[in-house]
């Protein structure tokens, strides 16, 4: 049997088995549209009242007939069952409308605001037909709010999520569907703020007010203006202080409060000042923040910390993730690692076990360069080749296209970075990190690991391969592996649920 498609969701379309069925007669199509939409029979009397409400009843059933005789030359077949009394539309039927129904009844409210792709039956009426249009007005009314409800649903799942600038969309469709909804408006307020677009939200608000005084004589809800002001708070950089280990001063901070501590050691370039400035990377932190006390920190040679003649190595900055956690107060933490954050992270798991709740391993690796039992690195002699790149481009937006291509044409992102690069280090200082991490090896410890251990590695990381990701989980006793859509190697852009997710189950204890 043919399958019959709906488009009910804009203007309706017909299709039968993917052909489109042109219904030139309006009356024909919302008699099919109406039998899709009930479900089942419809009596002969109920669609003839409907459709020809001026009509006699004898003349209204003879412009029924004419309309199902029009209905099956259009489709080429018989579509309708009709009896003496009802008809019915045959059971093999699509329509858009009943799948957005269908996808938010299971929850699955990304795919239902994917299929809401205009308002129901949008451009079509029967002016001469008051209950048939009375019927349309209602069954919109239903899926819009349906909608709005899940706009509001992702809006919240995307902030608590990290995605802030999914929520900036869903939330401005939101806005769109009623723009008299003080609601709606602090839905967008809220994710601009979690995105990190103060000045954004501020315009959202004035946009507000402005609004809800000129269309409906009312001022703004208190709490809408108190979202705004309880923002300047969270909107302000968390202090730096400092530690001083092996007579070296090593930056952090703290954000936030929770029961369990996590500790983000990043990968070769860090500043924890300068990390603020960029909204996604501000938003990934707060979100991670509202999980538990995280604790940020530049390893030495890096950032804010002290610079060091000798290459930091492995060993030291174990030392410093144990120093930092000493001077935070910290007794035990997820120790969340980040691409060459990773290493430092695996040795301190071996050294200082009863000090880690659980260990998180981002887009990271065991060896630096490649070896015969590790081919999936570079060669020393590649390695040195793409240093020399990276620090010819210092000045600018270095190696962005490697590191994160979802954002490499982004101007923002391209000025944020290059300014990131010159304030964390110098094309010299950094040639002694960069050799230290090309000569790292840790995959003797790999064994000795005893924590808790996720490992989550993007499927196109352009900068570390996702077998090294691979590599990591299979030599960990234990181990989960979990593989990320995306090619960017930053954790702070594109998918980050996961990563999310899985330093909230280290902090619950799942």
């Amino acid at each position: 049997m043919e399958l019959i498609q709906l488009r009910l969701l804009g203007f309706p379309e017909f299709r039968l088995d993917g052909r489109r069925i042109e219904l030139a007669l309006r009356k024909a199509a919302a008699l099919v549209i109406y039998l899709a939409e009930a479900g089942g029979p419809v009596a002969r009397d109920v669609a003839a009242t409907l459709l020809w409400p001026e009509a006699d009843a004898q003349a209204a059933r003879a412009r029924l007939r004419r309309t199902l005789f029009k209905i099956r030359v259009a489709f080429g077949e018989e579509i309708i069952s009709a009896s003496a009394a009802s008809l019915s539309l045959r059971p093999a039927v699509e329509a858009d409308a009943i799948a957005f129904d269908h996808a938010c009844d299971a929850g699955r409210l990304d795919e239902a605001a994917g299929l809401y792709t205009s308002d129901y039956l949008a451009g079509f009426a029967l002016p001469d037909c008051p209950e048939f249009e009375e019927w349309v007005f209602f069954r919109r009314e239903a899926l819009r709010s349906r909608l709005m409800q899940a706009l509001e649903r992702l809006v919240e799942a995307r902030i608590a999520g990290g995605a802030a600038r999914t929520a900036v969309l869903h939330a401005t469709r939101l806005v769109a569907l009623d723009p008299l909804s003080e609601s709606a408006h602090r839905h967008l307020i809220r994710a601009h703020l979690a995105a990190g677009d103060r000045a954004a939200a501020e315009r959202q608000g004035e946009t507000c007010v402005r609004l809800l005084r000129d269309e409906l004589g009312v001022a703004p809800d208190p709490a809408t203006l108190a979202l705004l002001r309880a923002s300047d708070a969270e909107a302000e950089m968390p202090r730096t202080h400092y530690v001083a280990v092996d007579g070296i001063h090593i930056a952090y901070q703290t954000i936030g409060s929770g029961p369990a501590d996590i500790v983000l050691v990043p990968g070769f370039i860090s500043h924890v000042e300068r990390i603020w400035e960029d909204r996604s990377c501000r938003a990934w932190l707060s979100a991670v923040s509202r999980l538990g006390r995280l604790i940020l920190f530049d390893r030495r040679g890096m950032g804010l910390s002290d610079r060091v003649g000798a290459r930091p190595t492995v060993e030291a900055t174990a030392r410093d993730i144990l120093a930092v956690m000493d001077a935070a107060g910290s007794r035990k933490a997820v120790l969340v690692g980040a691409s060459e954050g990773g290493p430092g992270c695996i040795r301190f798991a071996v050294d200082h076990p009863d000090r880690l709740t659980g260990l998180v391993l981002w887009g990271s690796l065991a060896k630096g360069s490649r070896a015969p039992d590790y081919p999936f690195a570079l060669t020393s002699a590649q390695y040195d080749l793409w240093q020399q790149r990276l620090l010819a481009g210092w000045g600018g937006p270095a190696e962005i296209e490697t590191f994160a291509p979802s954002v490499a044409q982004d101007r923002q992102a391209r000025a944020w970075w290059a300014g990131l690069l010159r304030a964390a280090s110098s094309p010299g200082a950094v040639a002694g990190l960069l050799q230290a991490l090309r000569d790292a090896d840790v995959r003797p410890l790999l064994s000795k690991v005893s924590a808790r251990t996720l490992v989550l590695h993007r499927r196109g990381d352009r900068a570390v391969r996702v077998e090294a990701g691979r590599y990591l989980a299979a030599k960990i006793a234990g181990a989960r592996f979990v593989e990320v859509e995306g090619e960017d190697h930053w954790f702070w852009v594109g998918e980050q649920g996961a990563l999310l997710e899985g330093i909230g189950g280290m902090v619950r204890g799942g």
